[in-house]
């Protein structure tokens, strides 16, 4: 979450909207916000899944620990989950490729062009069409 929260005025200019979702309780949020410098910076709203409903929705929740796993899931403006990432517990997330994925997916639907491996925003996309097949 501290990642995302150092990151949060670039997400919101990218008119992208940040939940963090957790199987903790608000009451573990509350504290957590209160308790944690890093936390209590963040300006996002922590949603609590205590019912794990939210996450295994997802396909995140690790039904052993009954926590969900770090996960970061891109859903576009008509509500479809485009992008789905699961770190393992000892991994943090990379929160610039986060960032480009996004770049690269309002690049996608602003020109139609199709965004190339380590692409970054000013660099041209591809044209999909058929007869690029094997060509690029």
């Amino acid at each position: 979450m501290a990642a995302v929260a150092a990151i949060y005025d670039q997400l919101k200019v990218l008119n992208t909207e940040v939940l963090a979702i957790s199987t903790d309780s608000v009451f573990s949020h509350k504290i957590f916000t209160e308790v944690s410098p890093t936390v209590s910076k963040i300006k996002f709203p922590l949603l609590s899944d205590r019912t794990q409903e939210i996450s295994r929705a997802y396909r995140v929740l690790d039904e052993k620990t009954g926590a969900a796993f770090r996960a970061t899931i891109i859903i576009d403006p008509e509500g479809m989950m485009i992008a789905e990432f699961v770190n393992p517990p000892d991994v943090g997330r990379n929160i610039f490729e986060i960032v480009r994925i996004i770049q690269g997916l309002q690049y996608n639907r602003k020109t139609g062009e199709v965004v190339p491996a380590n692409w970054v925003p000013g660099q041209s996309g591809i044209t999909r069409d058929t007869k690029y097949i094997g060509r690029i």
